[in-house]
């Protein structure tokens, strides 16, 4: 294959012009870095380098201007929308800058395409004129407002490029008008100066004025890169501006046309892909890249539709790729330390001294924060965050967070601190915590070099806002200074490093203009990436677009096309990846571009739908032996005893018994917002035990019931507060929560007075009481404790009852068992169960029954007919005989699977394994 630029280079041997003395000319740097390499390969004699520029850089030379960022020229268009409006329709920064950013491209198009202003922005008037009926004899204030602001437009552009000028600064469009308006001093002044342009394809026209008049001056030569296919074919857009070119250009009625090549013919491998997902896409390169000889590698280009896909690419590059070289930056964006400014801005936005703790929580967390936060081997940060979640503190305020730091207070009040909405503070704080950072990172420079480019390009992106601010004093609050600083870091990008010729190239569809590749990999070629479609960004309408010669959505279709099919012009091999599933804000369907390429018919298109190979690990179980260390500890966890509760935990999961008792790792406790369902659990067995404890040993009366009433509402509140600690009870859900649980207890409390009135009689015998009792299991040379908590142990007329309370829904069902090897087996049926025959157990240990007694539970969210859900056999699942009593026989029959299941736990050959839990 003979790269374009190859050809180009011939031919102006051929010619037999000096290459020192030549100007190069073409659409990006990146090509003229291809250009260089070729030019050193063509060349058999020492010679001194042609200039070799971009377009831009060309026209910027010519206009005697300089490029001003977004940002700046965003600054001074608001200098001069003050000036032009009436302060009392003048809106702030912050409102000026959503439209003021859309009217600055309608300037630049504007004068890209050297329109008269004046006539544009008259018939953009006249036309708000009409929409809005001005010619009434009254309008209305909002209307003469609206009306003024459009017959300001051409003030303010006129105004607004003088102010430029003046300052030898300006818009791309700007530069380009002075450009084309300064080319006949130029010429005059390089009289002998050859340019030669190559791989120009759509102009604007201060780009065309240019060209054509050194082209009419004999002072350049240009060079097409065009197919016969696409220039032959009236409809095809890959065509549509140079043949524009051919028809209406002077100089080509005289001269010949540079080239109209036939590449596009020759036999190509077209390979088109049907992928799912974006990240499927990237693993199918990696996977294809991985079938590719190494020698081809060199002369391959993956083409990114969407650029967003680089870091996900990168991650599935092959290891027998050695060499790459990556043409688009890594955005500064996407970085680490961006989050942590982020988090900074979002505290700041409604900064009133009252933090809420995951804002806090979030920046103590931060890896960057949590190397400056620790010292002497203590980390404050994990510090203040503790305390946060073992207090349950929703809300701090700043004073409280730096009293907590002690040794780190100065870190943390740059971190918290309110800049009052002083860009000035913003930027001492933000500045301050740089250097900060950048004295923890060089203790270990050699470990921390990248995280100290990413301080370093932070701190440039603070020092210009702060130059900003000096110069034009507009920000004037946190939120302004937070859209300058997105606006800023947005453009910003961390270059990669690496040999530009050599190796694997990866790159969007801009930088890759005028290169020429073997083999070529497109990605995301979806409407709306490739091409992308329609858009509306501007003042301008649509027909107004059209009447003055300024490129529309159709245009920039076109443009996209010709990089599209220029790709393929010379490319034996190409594979043109798709989405298959795209999102609402991510691409529609496969592009047209893959749909004309079908109907075209010239090349045989090789269609598939793949599924990358992606990686999934199979969900095996988890399993964890039972070592000498493990059996020591569950011989340790036997002798202290252990509860209904963690046995249950155990037949629910293993490996949660053996993370929490085993291993002693704790749930996360993460700060309660919403009171949590053990808490208000919590809140609820206090209060009844403080209402029942004076009763004990005595029999219920109504009149101790009703006294009880009187007292819910200050109980409650109380133990909210013990248990809830600093979080706010009085409003939101958890003021609901609060009422939830005080008519929980009252409608307890009315069932016993209701149960009392029918005649009942109940007596307190003990309430939290706790057990604590020896199994007798033979088979283990090491004892076994059980112990526990029963909630309440009564007397109902006469029969002992052992009553777990319950605060979620319980059900008869759960209560009753038909197999007692079930009973170890099932969590979901049988963990009540379970818990109340574990309780009636160790009572029986304790003093043995002389009768049969009653176990069950009492649901505060079943408390309809009888509340007091009892333990029962069913004989078989249909019968509907039960026997509810506990005998001894119930709990010999107990016994039995409680010394199988504690022997599991302890049988050196039975694994911890893995069981699925069930969600709910």
């Amino acid at each position: 294959m003979t790269s374009f630029l190859k050809e180009v280079l011939d031919d102006i041997q051929k010619k037999g012009l000096d290459i020192s003395e030549l100007t190069f000319i073409l659409p990006s740097k990146r090509a003229g870095t291809f250009l260089k390499d070729i030019l050193s390969k063509s060349i058999d004699r020492t010679i001194f380098a042609p200039e070799i520029l971009s377009i831009e850089e060309f026209v910027e030379s010519l206009s005697e201007l300089h490029y001003a960022s977004n940002t700046e020229l965003l600054f001074s268009f608001y200098r001069v929308y003050q000036e032009l409006t009436p302060e009392s329709e003048q809106e702030t920064f912050d409102q000026f800058s959503k439209w003021g950013q859309l009217l600055l491209q309608d300037f630049n198009e504007i004068d890209r395409y050297l329109i008269d202003a004046d006539h544009i922005f008259d018939y953009l008037k006249s036309i708000k004129e009409i929409n809005h009926w001005s010619l009434a004899e009254e309008q209305t204030t909002y209307i003469k407002n609206y009306l003024a602001f459009w017959n300001r437009l051409k003030i303010y552009y006129n105004r607004f490029r003088e102010a430029l000028i003046l300052n030898k600064k300006g818009y791309q469009g700007l530069v380009y008008r002075q450009a084309a308006n300064s080319l006949e001093p130029y010429i005059v002044s390089h009289p002998n100066k050859k340019h030669i342009f190559i791989g120009f394809n759509a102009l604007n026209k201060a780009e065309e004025r240019i060209i054509q008049e050194l082209l009419q001056q004999d002072l350049a030569i240009i060079y097409w890169d065009i197919d016969t296919v696409f220039l032959d074919n009236p409809i095809h857009d890959a065509g549509l501006f140079i043949r524009q070119h051919l028809k209406t250009w002077p100089f080509f009625k005289q001269n010949d046309f540079n080239w109209i090549g036939n590449n596009y013919r020759s036999e190509k491998n077209i390979h088109t892909i049907a992928v799912p997902k974006n990240i499927g896409q990237v693993k199918y390169i990696g996977e294809l890249l991985d079938t590719l000889p190494q020698a081809d590698l060199k002369k391959t280009a993956v083409v990114l539709g969407d650029e967003t896909l680089l870091m996900p690419l990168l991650n599935s590059i092959p290891q027998k790729v050695e060499a790459i070289n990556i043409t688009m930056g890594l955005p500064l964006k996407s970085v680490p330390l961006a989050s942590l400014f982020d988090l900074l801005f979002k505290i700041q936005k409604n900064h009133v001294n009252q933090l809420y703790y995951k804002d806090v929580v979030a920046i103590l967390s931060h890896s960057f924060i949590q190397t400056v936060l620790t010292h002497e081997n203590h980390n404050y940060g994990n510090h203040i965050i503790n305390y946060i979640q073992s207090n349950n503190i929703v809300t701090l305020t700043v004073e409280k967070i730096i009293a907590l730091a002690k040794a780190k207070e100065h870190v943390i009040t740059t971190l918290f601190q309110s800049w009052e909405n002083s860009p000035e503070k913003a930027f001492k704080n933000c500045t301050q915590l740089i250097l900060t950072l950048k004295t923890q990172l060089d203790l270990e420079k050699s470990k921390n070099l990248l995280a100290l480019e990413y301080l370093y390009r932070f701190n440039q992106i603070f020092n210009e806002l702060q130059r900003y601010n000096e110069t034009y004093k507009l920000i004037s609050n946190s939120t302004t200074l937070h859209y300058l600083y997105k606006e800023l870091l947005s453009n910003e990008t961390l270059d990669f490093q690496g040999e530009p010729l050599q190796g694997l190239q990866i790159m969007g569809m801009l930088e890759s203009r005028v290169l020429d590749f073997e083999t070529v990999i497109i990605s995301s070629v979806n409407e709306g990436i490739l091409p992308a479609g329609k858009s509306t960004n501007s003042f301008i309408p649509f027909d107004v677009k059209l009447e003055n010669g300024l490129p529309t959505y159709k245009e920039k279709d076109a443009v996209y096309t010709y990089h599209f099919y220029r790709l393929l012009q010379r490319a034996k091999n190409v594979y043109i990846i798709y989405n298959t599933e795209p999102d609402v804000l991510n691409g529609g369907e496969k592009s047209r571009f893959i749909t004309q390429l079908q109907i075209e018919n010239i090349h045989t298109i090789k269609h598939s739908i793949v599924a990358p190979k992606v990686e999934v690990a199979q969900k095996e179980p988890k399993v964890i032996k039972k070592t000498e260390t493990v059996i020591k500890r569950l011989q340790q966890i036997a002798a202290n005893g252990f509860s209904p509760s963690s046995l249950t935990n155990y037949i629910r999961n293993p490996l949660d018994f053996y993370y929490e008792k085993v291993l002693k790792i704790q749930n996360f406790e993460d700060v309660e917002e919403t009171v949590a369902a053990n808490t208000l659990g919590s809140v609820i067995h206090q209060t009844l035990e403080d209402f029942y404890t004076p009763h004990k040993g005595h029999y219920l009366t109504e009149e101790h019931l009703k006294q009880m009433k009187n007292l819910i509402d200050g109980n409650v509140t109380h133990h909210f507060k013990m248990f809830y600690k600093e979080g706010d009870m009085t409003k939101g859900k958890n003021l609901i929560i609060l009422e939830v649980a005080k008519r929980y207890i009252l409608n307890f409390i009315n069932k016993e007075i209701e149960t009392l009135k029918e005649g009942h009689q109940i007596k307190i015998i003990d309430l939290e009481k706790e057990l604590d009792i020896l199994v007798n299991i033979p088979e283990l040379d090491f004892k076994v404790r059980l112990k526990g908590t029963v909630d309440r142990i009564d007397e109902f007329d006469g029969t002992l009852r052992i009553i777990d309370y319950k605060t979620g829904k319980v059900s008869q069902g759960q209560v009753e068992i038909i197999d007692w090897e079930d009973i170890t087996l099932d969590y979901d049926k049988y963990s009540k169960s379970f818990q109340i025959l574990a309780y009636a157990y160790m009572i029986n240990e304790t003093q043995e029954f002389s009768q049969t007694i009653e176990a069950g539970v009492i649901s505060f969210k079943n408390l309809q007919g009888d509340y007091f859900l009892k333990f029962g056999i069913k004989p078989s699942s249909r019968s509907r005989d039960k026997e509810h009593g506990i005998s001894k026989d119930t709990l010999e029959a107990f016994h039995r699977e409680l010394k199988k299941l504690i022997l599991e736990i302890c049988n050196p050959e039975i694994d911890f394994i893995e069981k699925e839990v069930r969600k709910f």
